[in-house]
């Protein structure tokens, strides 16, 4: 009887020490050109979001449920870029496109954490918005400050024990065919592509993840602009009319180009998959997302860009 040493057993994905991220385009002439636009992107997504938090914990008169929310929003969009984009900008500058192991599961960790805690955010602030334009009188009581900390504590801790699910039944996949990932970042549909054990656990989860995040939130969100409206339709004068509608504008914008990506992205069976096409949808909403969310959230508020002109005028940020 021949004895295996312990030395030769070879447990799962031992065989599979790092991964390859072929990135967004092997064209050298494309990736000269994002070489150069992506560290402006970066910058000016994370100078968007860390100055709106800091106008909105500077001026007295964004201290609200909806800003509040506004401030957890901004913190998962620069989780959300900061995860991505750095190591994108690695391997264009450096043509290193390993990952270890590890390295790639922590990425996917946080990404499915920030998505997740994202989806609730926006869904806690459409039923803000449904509070203060529904029940008027009634809004600060129901968004009082005690129940606008447990929304955001709760969106965080569901969207942490979320991914510590995803990622927990993840590492019991066995990775032995191929390292290569065709993707800028470790996303959950292309390490299922790369996969030569059975995954119907993993999909399974991923089902349920998305009815009960993605279609769930996406159907409340729904729900609440619905009865939105009807008040909306109800109030007689226009000016009235136009100031109701331009609360629930820029909020609608971003549910709208949000939910519609991550829906496309992570509701379709691993086969259904089209990694050459579904990487640049999820540059929409790992990165685009996290530069115009600042961008339409400050512009379209008077309050948001009286506080940065008197930031910037105070010498603040010098």
């Amino acid at each position: 009887m021949k004895v295996t040493s312990p030395e030769h057993i070879e447990t799962r994905n031992e065989s599979v020490r790092e991964f390859i991220l072929i990135g967004l385009t092997s064209s050298p002439r494309l990736q000269s050109f994002l070489s150069g636009v992506f560290p402006l992107v970066y910058a000016i997504a994370l100078a968007g979001n860390l100055l709106l938090i800091l106008a909105i914990c500077t001026c007295r008169k964004l201290h609200t449920p909806m800003y509040f929310l506004l401030i957890n929003l901004s913190l998962v969009n620069v989780v959300t870029i900061t995860v991505t984009v750095p190591k994108m900008l690695q391997t264009l500058f450096t043509h290193q496109k390993t990952i270890s192991f590890y390295g790639c599961i922590a990425q996917m960790f946080l990404i499915l954490w920030s998505l997740v805690t994202e989806l609730l955010i926006l869904t806690f602030m459409a039923f803000d918005r449904y509070a203060a334009i529904c029940h008027p009188l009634r809004y600060k009581m129901i968004m009082r400050k005690g129940v606008c900390v447990g929304i955001a504590m709760g969106v965080w801790i569901t969207g942490l024990v979320n991914s510590v699910l995803q990622t927990g039944v993840m590492l019991q996949v066995s990775f032995c065919n191929s390292n290569i990932i065709n993707h800028f970042f470790c996303d959950f549909p292309p390490l299922l592509k790369l996969s030569c054990s059975g995954t119907s656990l993993n999909e399974a989860m991923v089902f349920m993840a998305d009815v009960l995040f993605a279609f769930c939130s996406c159907g409340f969100t729904v729900m609440s602009y619905c009865f939105i409206l009807r008040s909306i339709f109800r109030i007689r004068s226009t000016e009235g009319k136009k100031k109701a509608f331009s609360t629930c504008s820029s909020h609608l914008i971003v549910v709208s180009f949000y939910f519609s990506t991550i829906i496309y992205t992570y509701t379709r069976p691993t086969s259904a998959y089209s990694l050459g096409k579904d990487k640049w949808v999820s540059l929409l909403y790992v990165v685009v997302t996290p530069l115009v969310n600042p961008m339409i959230y400050s512009l379209r508020n008077k309050d948001v860009k009286d506080t940065l002109k008197t930031i910037f005028g105070g010498g603040w940020l010098l």
